[in-house]
This record gives structure tokens, sequence and C-alpha cells, in this order.
């Protein structure tokens, strides 16, 4: 329902917006205004968002949580499509999302809504063959899966006619 009501409202608002603008300062001076912000947006989001791409990067090379540097982006991202919507309303909310405080609280409110359950990087932890278990038929089992049985058979022709070098002969 909500959604609905945005689809609804924020074009009202932008339509509003424009008039009331255009009638204070113009037609083209309003046009201008549009163009100038989307391509100014478009400068800031792009710096920004290598940034916050290379701050991900890092933070998994350091393995640690990139929840923050998620969000970072997702919120760069976003800011990128409001800025290039035409409209004054969407403007402003894109230019604030590029401010870093303004990110920071947004993450810290939704951080209080969203739960994350488990976060592992890297691979599975593996527990050492030197630990003492408490059941020993678990032990055994470990073991039986480090253990490969194999069975081959030798299909080199005995007459092949190759003479071997003598240097690979023990």
């Amino acid at each position: 329902m909500w959604l609905f009501i945005a689809f609804i409202a924020i074009p009202l608002i932008e339509i509003g917006l424009f008039l009331q603008l255009g009638a204070l300062i113009g037609l083209w001076p309003t046009l201008l205004t549009v163009i100038l912000t989307a391509i100014l947006g478009t400068m800031l989001v792009r710096t920004q968002g290598l940034t916050a791409i290379s701050n991900l990067q890092s933070s998994f090379s350091r393995l640690e949580n990139p929840s923050k540097h998620l969000a970072d982006g997702a919120l760069i991202l976003i800011s990128g499509a409001l800025l290039l919507t035409p409209g004054f309303l969407t403007d402003t909310i894109g230019f604030a999302f590029l401010i870093p405080a303004v990110r920071l609280a947004v993450y810290h409110h939704l951080r209080h809504k969203i739960s994350t359950f488990k976060f592992h990087m890297g691979s599975a932890p593996h527990q050492s063959h030197h630990t003492q278990k408490s059941n020993p038929s678990e032990t055994d089992k470990d073991k039986d899966k480090d253990i490969v049985t194999i069975e081959y058979k030798d299909v080199t022709p005995e007459n092949s006619g190759n003479k071997s070098s003598g240097w690979t002969k023990h």
C-alpha cells in the first residue's frame, strides 16, 4: 500500500515543484537546473561508487563484515537512480544519500530493523586431527574420511619395445 501511495504522491509533488519553480525562475532555467543536477549527480555517484567498491573489496580481503560497505553501495546506487530521475524532490533525496553522515544514519536505522543470523567469510573452519573427541566412534568416523582405497592394474605391455634409459629405475 505504501509503495502505491509513493508512486502516486511523488510524481504529483514533482509536478507541483516544477510548476512553482517554473513560475518563479522560468521554463528554461528550470529545465537547465534539472539537467545540471543529473550531470553533477552522475559524477558524484561515480566517484563515491568507486570508493564504496574499493572499501567493500578491502573489507573482503580483511575478512571483515561488509554490511556497512554493502549498505553504502546500495544507497549510492539508489542515489544515482533518484538523481537521474527528473525532479526536485528526487534530486534532494538523491543528493542527501551522497552525504556519508546521512548514509551512516540510514545504515544505523536499518541495522536495528534487519537482523543477521549468521555471517561467515572464507573457507569453513577445519578441525585439527589432534583434537581430542569425547566420543571414540566420532574419532573412527573422522579417520575413515581421510582413507582412500585405490585398486589399480598395470597395463604396460611387457614387450613394448621402449627401452628405459635406466634413469627412472630405483
